[in-house]
């Protein structure tokens, strides 16, 4: 009788290194369920070990919960286990046959919406959990604004503890609706809504035998067929902000190092440079050697035609390259205590380049249920989002935010501190 022979260690990884890889953020409400979903959807994969497994299982126990705890196998931080909540954005790793997956699990409450950004800042695709008892509520239309903010093309609403109103069709119907509206006003074009119980496993992983009203997808098959290929980096215009010039005098070395931000450049490809100089890619040279072409996300040394005088912070891009300002309009999110208020002198990171710059005006606090924007407040306070003005002493090459922060981001810090005070986002999102 023939037998199978299961694939060697190597084969595996290989397969791994094959598949595509999604980033995805979860967010919602405090008490929404979602590390009791994300330990669900781990467990389910068959993404967590047997010592894990049997420390939840003591957890659980000591907690007298009846059954398995699985929001014990995300909320790993102690006085996070304690307090029963989740504050850190927290990182797990899992894989199907499909893909790979880097999942941010990221605080509920409204004092953690810096965290929350950071969570969605990488990701893909963005899952919104909620309760099926209260529906849409504010953190709910605060973390959709968010995405929408940070450029996220997917988001799936996950309606969960649908049992506790007994799988009822019309509930969901009417939050299916309710966010349709939510997701229409934001421009949230690529939404999908699905009823689960992450506490039962109704469709999170496996398909529910309860609610045969619902034939659309669990969400991890919604998460398997979630497109990875718009919107990316690679597909915008080459761009390379300068990190460091290396110099060998004795042999005339010049080169350029850093990390490719958007698009790719090859061995003889024409590139711009400030003050609308222009020069031919003649090298690139990486730690493994020469090689004849580079990507976004690649860390090389570039070298060209000319000898021309740049500087860490200057940037060399393709054709297209980005308009030269000291003046824009920018999106923030504040990030610490102390308020953002017109005047004052901060630090501004866009790239490599670090320069003065200030306020000069603010010009509304959004209003993230979509009632009634603030105009022209005093200042922005902690989590706060705001439309602002931007004005540096020197010309900056900067461009509206796209692919997820490949272009178009920058941070906003504290002279005398050190602390960042904002992340900010080139252009007015939102509205």
């Amino acid at each position: 009788m023939p037998t199978t022979q299961s694939p060697s260690p190597v084969q595996g990884v290989d397969q791994l290194k094959e598949r595509e890889t999604l980033r995805l953020c979860t967010a919602g409400s405090v008490d929404d369920g979602k590390s009791t979903f994300v330990g669900r959807l781990l467990h389910d994969t068959k993404s967590v070990l047997a010592d894990q497994m049997e420390s939840m299982e003591r957890s659980s126990a000591d907690r007298g919960f009846d059954g398995m705890d699985l929001s014990l196998l995300v909320d790993g931080l102690r006085a996070e286990r304690e307090q029963g909540i989740t504050i850190d954005v927290a990182y797990r790793y899992f894989a199907t046959d499909k893909r790979t997956f880097i999942l941010a699990d990221t605080p509920g409450h409204v004092q953690y919406t810096r965290n929350t950004v950071t969570g969605m800042s990488t990701s893909q695709v963005v899952v919104l959990l909620i309760d099926a008892r209260h529906g849409v509520v504010e953190q709910t239309r605060r973390h959709a604004n968010v995405a929408a903010l940070l450029g996220v093309r997917h988001v799936i609403l996950a309606v969960n503890k649908i049992d506790l109103v007994d799988y009822d069709e019309a509930t969901f119907r009417a939050i299916e609706a309710e966010f349709g509206t939510l997701a229409e006003r934001l421009g949230l074009t690529d939404t999908q809504v699905v009823p689960i119980s992450a506490l039962k496993g109704d469709n999170v992983v496996e398909p529910s035998t309860q609610m045969e009203w619902y034939s659309g997808p669990t969400v991890l098959q919604a998460l398997e067929d979630v497109p990875v290929t718009g919107g990316r980096a690679e597909d915008l215009d080459f761009r390379f902000p300068i990190q460091y010039v290396i110099r060998e005098h004795a042999s005339d070395y010049r080169g350029y190092t850093g990390r490719v931000q958007a698009g790719s450049i090859a061995v003889g490809d024409r590139v711009t440079l400030p003050e609308g100089r222009t020069s031919t890619v003649t090298h690139i040279d990486t730690t493994d050697g020469e090689v004849e072409a580079t990507r976004a996300g690649e860390s090389v040394v570039l070298r060209l035609a000319d000898d021309v005088d740049l500087a860490r912070g200057d940037l060399i891009s393709g054709a297209d390259r980005p308009q030269a300002t000291r003046e824009f309009a920018a999106t923030v999110v504040a990030l610490t205590d102390k308020d953002l208020k017109p005047g004052p002198m901060v630090h501004l990171r866009y790239g490599t380049a670090v320069v003065k710059a200030r306020i000069t005006q603010v010009e509304r606090t959004l209003d993230l249920d979509g009632v009634a924007d603030l105009e022209d407040p005093e200042a922005v306070t902690l989590n706060e989002i705001a439309h602002v003005v931007l004005q540096t002493p020197v010309d900056l090459p900067v461009e509206d935010y796209a692919a997820r922060g490949a272009v178009g981001n920058f941070l906003l810090v504290d002279t005398s501190t050190g602390n960042t005070l904002a992340a900010g986002f080139v252009g007015r999102r939102l509205r």
